[in-house]
């Protein structure tokens, strides 16, 4: 029997995530019917190759989703706009902005840890922040383990991260300065913010807007979605986001305290027998991830698994993953894979 085929929308088909949304889409062999791309009026009418057949890029309007099954939103402030629109003309919206993630009405999913909050959703799922999704592929395995009572979460995250203009305002940098020449900085830690730092051969501790705590939007996105998709408001978190000269790929330091001890072992097995996860940890052969080898891979490495010794029951791992991929794109579809699956469209 043939598999049934959808209607999928893609809004933001010409960003980096909508890019993203094709290249997965070819590749897992996603069952669509018929495909529309949408963007901005700035970027209609624009062509785009696709599986040998070429689609014109819609201006996108409300009026956009008649027929629609599957709505994938790559996120920025069109979701907002357009995602009601979507879901009142029949489509499920998986939407990859923050506009929905802390509405208590909206499912934050990572299918391979929280697939059962999809059922409670009303028409829009939301996929969590990209850097929550990489340290939600190592800590789910752990949390099942032992109960945590506290995480600490440092992350050294991609220019990607910053859109197509960072990627490019990273590369103009480092030609300018091999060449001799001064470098300009025009867009992070943001074009919309007054001042901006080069990111070549340089960090930047700051990832969106400063909230009157101190902590970044980054940073608060982490604490509050870890609390939302574990459903466990008791746990203790903090973060410190930081910009770094890398083109593709997130990492993250993390350290967690459990309720009870959980050996280096225990951790390693439990994380390597985790769907989307691949421990990559032995340092007598200096084997540990990097950003240089997840880009471009659905799956999330894990390594530098180590007890911390200045707590009773506390374990240290870095974490690196594809932003783009598993942190957007590749979460938003496998979404909805997973309702395909069970028959919940």
């Amino acid at each position: 029997m043939d598999m049934k085929k959808y209607n999928v929308a893609i809004l933001g088909a010409t960003g980096a995530v909508g890019q993203e949304f094709l290249n997965l889409i070819e590749e897992r062999n996603f069952p669509f019917a018929n495909l529309k791309m949408l963007a901005s009026k700035r970027s209609a009418g624009k062509k785009i190759q696709f599986m040998g057949k070429e689609y014109t890029v819609e201006e996108t309007t409300d009026d956009s989703f008649k027929d629609v099954e599957i709505a994938l939103f790559a996120g920025g402030a069109a979701s907002k706009q357009f995602a009601p629109a979507a879901v009142k003309a029949g489509a499920v919206v998986i939407d990859n902005s923050s506009a929905f993630r802390m509405d208590p009405e909206v499912p934050l999913v990572v299918p391979e840890v929280n697939p059962q909050a999809i059922a409670r959703h009303k028409g829009i799922i939301a996929n969590p922040n990209c850097s929550t999704i990489i340290m939600m592929m190592a800590l789910k395995p752990l949390y099942d383990l032992s109960k945590i009572k506290r995480i600490v979460v440092s992350t050294y995250q991609a220019v990607s991260g910053g859109g197509k203009e960072a990627m490019a305002e990273l590369e103009q940098q480092v030609d300018d300065i091999v060449a001799g020449r001064e470098p300009q900085a025009n867009i992070l830690p943001g074009a919309k913010f007054p001042k901006h730092y080069q990111i070549a051969f340089n960090l930047i501790p700051q990832i969106d807007v400063f909230y009157d705590n101190l902590y970044t939007k980054e940073e608060m996105k982490m604490v509050n979605e870890t609390k939302k998709i574990l459903e466990d408001d008791s746990l203790r978190i903090t973060a410190t986001t930081v910009r770094v000269p890398v083109y593709r790929s997130h990492a993250e330091s993390v350290n967690v305290e459990f309720e009870d001890e959980v050996s280096v072992e225990a951790a390693r097995k439990a994380i390597d027998a985790f769907p989307g996860a691949i421990v990559r940890d032995n340092p007598a052969e200096q084997i540990y991830p990097m950003p240089l080898f997840t880009s471009g891979k659905n799956d999330v490495e894990v390594g530098r698994i180590r007890k911390d010794e200045s707590i009773e029951h506390g374990l240290n791992f870095w974490v690196c993953g594809d932003q783009i991929r598993k942190g957007a794109a590749l979460n938003a579809l496998q979404i909805a894979e997973y309702m395909i699956e069970h028959d919940m469209i």
